[in-house]
């Protein structure tokens, strides 16, 4: 195996690890793992020939998050912000191991792990935007009528959607107007962006 496949076979064995199942067509599947494919699916759509260390990022992204859970932290904004910080540098770190072992360099590790951590997403990095975007896009279609039943809440709802959209790049948002959302969803978008 290359050192590509290699990585990406111990980022999948870590995902697998994950407890939680979510049902898909073909089955059920650790939640982490369904996740990771829906990154790298969407990744092919935005960027087909997405450079290979920007792939490995993509699909590392929430490295075996589940065993940090949100309620290990406040339940505040400041507890929720220090909750994603760690997270992203924990599953960096996690990733550029992998990476390491896997035959890559240092070098090339630490540009997994920056990306991951989206490290350069303020100075305007197009791979650390793209990571953006697909996580954006997997939030949407995978994650958000869940995340919105839990919170119940419309009007917090819908900052979290302008947010949301205010992260994106434009090919993003071309391609987020693409998803089948729910009528609830498409409400609360309708909403979001006439704002």
């Amino acid at each position: 195996m290359t050192k590509y496949e290699t990585a990406l076979e111990r980022i999948d064995a870590a995902h697998a690890d994950d407890p939680r199942q979510t049902q898909t067509p073909t089955g059920p599947i650790p939640y982490e793992l369904h996740y990771a494919q829906k990154m790298t699916n969407y990744l092919a759509t935005l960027n087909p020939s997405a450079p290979e260390l920007l792939k490995l990022a993509i699909r590392a992204q929430h490295l075996r998050r589940w065993e940090v859970p949100r309620d290990s932290y406040p339940a505040t904004k400041i507890g929720y912000h220090s909750w994603r910080a760690g997270l992203q540098r924990r599953q960096a770190a996690l990733v550029e191991q992998i990476c390491v072992e896997s035959g890559y360099s240092a070098e090339e590790a630490a540009r997994v792990g920056a990306l991951v951590r989206k490290a350069d997403l303020k100075q305007g990095d197009p791979d650390t935007q793209t990571l953006e975007d697909v996580a954006c896009l997997v939030f949407l279609d995978d994650q958000f009528d869940k995340f919105e039943a839990e919170l119940a809440d419309e009007e917090k709802m819908v900052d979290i959607l302008r947010k949301t959209w205010g992260k994106m790049s434009e090919r993003g948002r071309e391609e987020a107007l693409k998803i089948q959302l729910s009528d609830k969803a498409k409400k609360l978008v309708g909403i979001a962006l006439s704002g």
